[in-house]
């Protein structure tokens, strides 16, 4: 009915509209299908788009409407499915809204220009999305969420916009290898595809681009390979961006040639060599080469801003030369390609003291033994080899070395053995002295082939073990007779032959019986399975360091009802034996339930019970047949399952390894096929971000001070135990508001343990690829990818900022002074006036509550230092907070305070007289607790100051 009302009112309309009808018609659609059209100050019928006065945000030519533009309006809702009529339409600016939904299609739009549709929330692009946009020149659909579960790739019909210049795909579920198409089109010179899921290599096409700007970094999962020497041949590159992959292979020597380039970010791969001269030669504005595989002697650059740490190199100044027989290895190491597996080991200046893999040293630290053989090492040998004068044997069989052996091999004066059967080496071979042994066997180019030296009379050294002589063309190959100085021959004594055949035996006897053992082993674990399975699975969690009483806690949860319950043991670790005859123990601490359960108690994992979405699934509220309210998270599978595995190990190594009021516990987990469940405690409050951004859509109340500042100092304490009060140092790296989850009293716990890293011992940092929330992100470790636990402090003085201001830590809608929060606030927190305005609203500060105020905000300010050795530790900020949330103020009432106790009578009389008098009140001294030693605490006073449980 509503339609046809809308064809009558544009036919009543058309005699005195400018406007063609089927464009008023889709505007009208658009109205109306938002959830807050009043933003768009749109008539609400009757005035004509094309006006005149024409309709905010839309532009006509004639009687068409040609553009739209609603940037950062805050306009929610989604577009009509018929939005590709608009066939006039050349300009459309849709970017920083809340749309979500379906993206329609616009095929057939063969004259739009311009599509702005960045930072919105559409969820789904049509396949048919592209085709016709013959004369596209600018397309941005950042930071949209299409297809979040399966993701989605360029489209071929995307070839035909030969007028595209500028391409901005980031942040938006882009997966699989880059069409070659790309690298073709003629008047691209911008390629933005950062953070989204690309793989593969950078096709070969793009040698011959024109692209200006190329970005294709942070692609998750693992990222793209392979080498980057078509980057050498874009000869119009100013600004290059492929950090956070895993591409190899060595940095082309030729980049040089880019004379454009301004900036190279090549930060976190697995690039390996030498820094090319003309690379160091250039003047760049920006040159980040860190974490890689880098070889070599660090050049002196001309580029002012260079970094390159967390490489290999052989000395860390600038401008020095490695050592002679690391420069003669690393050359060896260079003609056969710089194998990622010997690159990764082959660091520093010494050989010998490092123990370089595959190298043998002498007495006198000098390399005596190259030994590699069956390293799949491909490429050739170099001359250089010939420059160790300390080598002995050379052995590198069964890899696939082409080439011929260098002439100057010969020149090794202590050579004895050179192996390089089984490869790909072609003549001529060198003549070798005389007791040097040649074992040559395996390149079919040498077949035929002998060494021209004459033969020794001596007798020939024992044979080496190697595989049987190849067969050629025309039947079995004679082996020749063994000569010193010449090639290793194959022949084989009848008796050699029957040991070999008795140990072919020998091996085949061994194998049948371990195979019955195994057998055997395996019928008795399904023979004693069968016996103890039961329908309830136990599980000894670690102690809880605040636990007051010293007992373990032991969950059982029957894997059939989903019942859960908690029983308690002595502190010596020892239960009733009778409830783990039938029940199974985890060795990670952590309980294994089943899938069906969680099906079961989350009614199947229904929409009503989703409690939240993260970068790692989505959480759903479940109830046990006990009422007890559990949180279960379920991985995304699909083409992120080995990222969702990965994150779903590291969050149960974690939690098993880490117990603390204020970390959210985990109570059971489930691997069967490709699901991977995590059940937690349930924090019925939930996420801390929900009451600061959000408790007006969701009718709450708003955080008071006291609030805020408890809060505060819960997480404080709970980061406090992860970084320095566990058995392991760990670092979050992902602490947010929206990880920071409340209980029915609003005491805080911390979530989200995806993204935590263990610090190895005695490392002040830990090299690691790029995780995290941007807005919450150090400096050193957005930029360098390096983390240490003053990352974590970064990110607590965030919240600590979110906590003071009510606002978002990265709020695109705002302006472009307080867009970024960290940095908007420091420069603020220093006037009182503009602390006071930037506050939340809510707060309803005053000059009382303002101290407290003013002293959080430059502990925020601290913790969000540019330098990470100018952040406090987490145990300096919980002193802080301490002081203020858990002020202790003596009693100043004289009647009270004395309680009747002579105040003359000495402290060890008084404390006796105080405890009997409080036994005869409750029948029990408070002085005993279950340990019957530690007295009970006055009620207010900090209980931060039991050290055992890190606060």
């Amino acid at each position: 009915m509503e339609f046809y009302m809308v064809v009558v009112l544009c036919l009543m309309t058309v005699a005195n509209s400018a406007t063609d009808p089927n464009d008023w018609k889709i505007l009208y659609d658009f109205k109306n299908g938002l959830d807050n059209p009043e933003l768009l100050k749109w008539p609400l019928h009757g005035d004509d788009p094309c006006g005149p006065p024409s309709w905010p945000h839309v532009f006509c030519s004639g009687n068409r409407v040609t553009q739209i533009q609603i940037k950062d309006l805050g306009v929610k809702g989604p577009l009509p499915q018929n939005f590709n009529q608009l066939t006039k339409l050349y300009n459309l600016g849709l970017q920083r809204n809340n749309f979500y939904g379906k993206l329609p299609s616009f095929s057939g739009l063969s004259e739009l220009e311009y599509v702005y549709l960045d930072y919105n929330g559409f969820d789904t692009i049509p396949s048919d999305f592209f085709d016709g946009l013959t004369s596209l020149r600018v397309l941005a659909l950042d930071s949209n969420p299409f297809n979040q579960s399966t993701g989605w790739s360029i489209p071929d019909s995307l070839a035909k916009s030969v007028q595209l210049t500028n391409l901005s795909l980031m942040h938006c579920n882009l997966l699989g290898p880059l069409p070659d198409f790309l690298g073709k089109l003629p008047s691209l010179t911008a390629l933005k595809l950062s953070y989204n899921r690309l793989s593969g290599e950078i096709p070969a096409s793009f040698g011959q681009s024109l692209l200006q700007i190329l970005w294709l970094n942070d692609q998750d999962g693992e990222g793209m390979t392979g080498p980057i020497d078509v980057v050498a041949k874009m000869v119009s590159l100013s600004q290059l961006w492929l950090h956070g992959n895993d591409f190899t292979g060595t940095i082309p020597e030729d980049i040089g040639a880019l004379s454009s380039l301004r900036e190279l970010n090549l930060n976190g791969n697995q690039l390996v060599g030498l820094i090319p001269q003309s690379l160091a030669s250039m003047q760049l504005d920006k040159l980040d080469l860190n974490n890689n595989l880098l070889m070599g002697p660090i050049p002196e650059f001309k580029s002012g801003n260079v970094s390159y740490e967390s490489n290999s190199f052989c000395l860390s100044k600038p401008g020095v030369a490695c050592a002679s027989d690391v420069n003669i290895l690393l050359d060896f190491l260079g003609g056969l390609g710089y194998p990622f597996k010997l690159a990764s080991h082959w660091s520093g200046n010494d050989p010998c003291k490092a123990s370089w893999l595959g190298l043998s040293c002498d007495s006198n630290s000098k390399v005596s033994i190259i030994n590699l053989p069956r390293f799949n090492l491909s490429g050739t040998l170099t001359p250089s080899i010939a420059n160790l004068d300390s080598l002995i044997e050379i052995r590198l069989g069964g890899n696939s070395i082409n080439g011929a052996i260098p002439k100057n091999f010969t020149e090794l004066k202590s050579l004895r053995l050179l192996d390089v059967t089984n490869n790909n080496i072609g003549p001529p071979l060198p003549e070798f002295r005389d007791g040097v042994r040649l074992v040559i066997d395996g390149n079919p180019l040498l077949d035929g082939v002998h060494n021209r030296s004459s033969p020794s009379p001596s007798p020939s050294p024992p044979m080496i073990s190697q595989p049987p002589p190849r067969n050629s063309s025309s039947g079995s190959r004679r082996p020749s007779p063994p000569r010193t100085g010449s090639v290793e021959v194959r022949s084989q004594p009848k008796s050699s032959r029957t040991l070999k055949l008795l140990i072919i035996v020998g091996i085949a006897v061994a194998a049948v019986l371990v195979l019955i053992l195994v057998l055997l082993f395996i019928y008795c674990c399904k023979k004693r399975k069968g016996t103890l399975e039961a329908p309830s699975s136990i599980v000894v969690h670690p102690r809880d360091p605040s636990d007051p009483e010293n007992i373990v806690k032991i969950a059982v949860l029957s894997n059939t009802t989903g019942s859960l319950s908690t029983k308690t043991a002595a502190s010596s670790g020892s239960y009733n034996s009778g409830a783990t005859e039938s029940s199974n123990v985890v060795e990670s601490g952590n309980l294994v339930i089943s899938v069906q359960v969680l099906r079961k108690v989350t009614g199947n994992f229904a929409p009503q019970n989703e409690l939240g979405r993260g970068g790692f699934g989505t959480v759903y509220k479940g109830e046990l047949e006990d009422g007890t309210k559990i949180a279960v998270k379920r991985m995304e599978t699909g083409v992120s399952a080995s990222k969702g595995l990965d994150e779903f190990q590291a969050e149960i190594g974690v939690l098993s390894k880490v117990r603390h009021r204020h970390l959210v516990s985990l109570l059971a987990y489930s691997i069967e096929g490709t699901e991977r469940l995590l059940v937690y405690e349930y924090l019925p409050q939930g996420a801390l971000s929900k009451h600061l951004f959000h408790w007006k859509s969701q009718e709450l109340e708003p955080l008071t001070w006291t609030q805020r500042l408890i809060i505060a100092l819960d997480v404080a304490r709970g980061m406090e135990y992860l970084h320095s009060l566990a058995l392991q140092t760990f670092i979050h790296r992902d602490l947010k508001s929206s990880n920071i989850l409340l209980d029915d009293d609003f005491r805080a716990k911390v979530s989200d343990f995806g993204l935590v890293k263990l610090a190895p011992d005695g490392k002040k940092s830990v090299a690691t690829r790029l995780a995290g929330t941007f807005g919450y992100l150090a400096p050193e470790y957005a930029v360098m990818g390096k983390i240490t636990t003053k990352a974590d402090v970064f990110s607590y003085g965030v919240v600590l900022m979110e906590l003071l201001t009510g606002l978002t830590a990265l709020g695109e809608e705002r302006s472009e002074e307080t867009r970024y929060l960290a940095e908007w606030f420091c420069r603020i927190k220093s006037s009182k006036e503009r602390l006071m305005a930037a506050l939340d609203p809510t707060l309803e500060a005053n000059e009382e509550t303002f101290k407290s105020i003013s002293i959080i905000a430059e502990l925020a300010g601290h913790c969000t230092a540019r330098e990470p050795y100018h952040r406090p530790d987490m145990c300096h900020v919980v002193n802080v907070l301490a002081q203020i949330v858990e002020k202790w103020i003596p009693i100043n009432d004289e009647s009270v305070s004395s309680s009747g106790i002579d105040l003359n009578v000495p402290l060890a009389q008084m404390l006796k007289n105080w405890q009997n008098a409080e036994s005869r009140k409750t029948g029990h001294s408070c002085l005993e607790d279950s340990k019957g030693s530690i007295p009970a605490r006055p009620a207010g006073f900090a209980e931060s100051f039991n050290s055992s449980d890190g606060r």
